[in-house]
Parts: structure tokens; C-alpha cells; sequence
């Protein structure tokens, strides 16, 4: 259970200035214990949320739509090409921060607006993870995504 193919990357990452806004797609954050710099998150088990980008695809389908961009899901970061269900009970490393799977992160109703009708249940199963942060570091677009070793999460 410890392999992997090989490890995902950042495919996406976006901030959410402020409760209910729009969020901003940017290339890079720091992202410390309160979650990314210049999102409304707040420290602990909900600093940070992620999504695999293979589900966008599986959501689009169960809500009978052509396609979902990462921002209308509201999650901050969108990773590629690694099952984040397979990482969770272990330290993550993204990018240069070390992070850990708190809870699977369920959608909102806004997601019936976002998403039309049946929005809700489209995203259920799917909606990705909420992660609290070990270690500080900065994420980048392109970044890897893999389990962490020992040297990782060392201080």
C-alpha cells in the first residue's frame, strides 16, 4: 500500500480572498499553518482542501454537464495524476509543505447553483480532502505530490 506510480503534481491552485467570493486562480502561495496566504482559511483541520483533478471529469458526467472548472468546486488546490485517497493516514509532502488528510471534504449546497440541479450528489464521494499543515512551505503550480518521508517531515 506504501507504492504509488509515481507521484502526482499541482495541477491548479486557488484562493478564496474572502467568505462566499470568487476564487483566484494564482501560480504559487506560501501556505502556512493558517492555510494559503491570501485565503479566508483557518488553521487546523480545514486549512487547506484538495481535489483530484481525474474526478472533475466523473462530477461533470453524474451532473449531466460538459465540464467543470477547478474554481466552481471551490477547493484550493486541484493535484493530477496521484489517488489522494491512497495517501491519507500518512504525511503528504506538496511542494516545499508537508501536509496530512483531516477528513474527506463534502460538498456544499452551493454546489446546486454551482453545478445545477443534482449539483450536491454529483460532487458526493468526490469532493476531494480537507488537510491540516505540518510544515510550512511554498506550493506551486507544477509541484510534486507524494507521501512524505522521514526527512520530510523532520524540522
Amino acid at each position: 500500500m506504501a507504492r504509488h506510480a509515481g507521484e502526482g503534481h499541482v495541477a491548479w491552485i486557488g484562493l478564496r480572498p474572502e467568505r462566499l467570493a470568487d476564487l483566484v486562480s494564482v501560480a504559487a502561495a506560501d501556505l502556512t499553518e493558517s492555510g494559503l496566504v491570501g485565503d479566508h482559511a483557518r488553521k487546523g483541520k480545514r486549512a487547506l482542501t484538495l481535489i483530484q483533478a481525474e474526478h472533475l471529469p466523473v462530477i461533470a458526467a453524474l451532473a449531466g454537464i460538459g465540464e467543470v472548472p477547478p474554481e466552481v468546486l471551490r477547493r484550493n488546490v486541484l493535484v493530477s495524476s496521484m489517488n489522494l485517497t491512497a495517501l491519507r493516514n500518512h504525511p503528504v509532502r506538496i511542494g516545499e509543505a508537508v501536509i496530512e488528510f483531516t477528513a474527506p471534504c463534502a460538498p456544499c449546497s452551493r454546489m446546486e447553483t454551482a453545478l445545477g440541479a443534482g449539483g450536491y450528489n454529483a460532487m458526493r464521494g468526490h469532493g476531494g480532502w480537507c488537510a491540516r499543515v505540518l510544515k510550512p512551505g511554498r506550493v506551486a503550480v507544477g509541484d510534486s505530490v507524494a507521501r512524505a518521508g522521514p526527512q520530510d517531515v523532520a524540522s
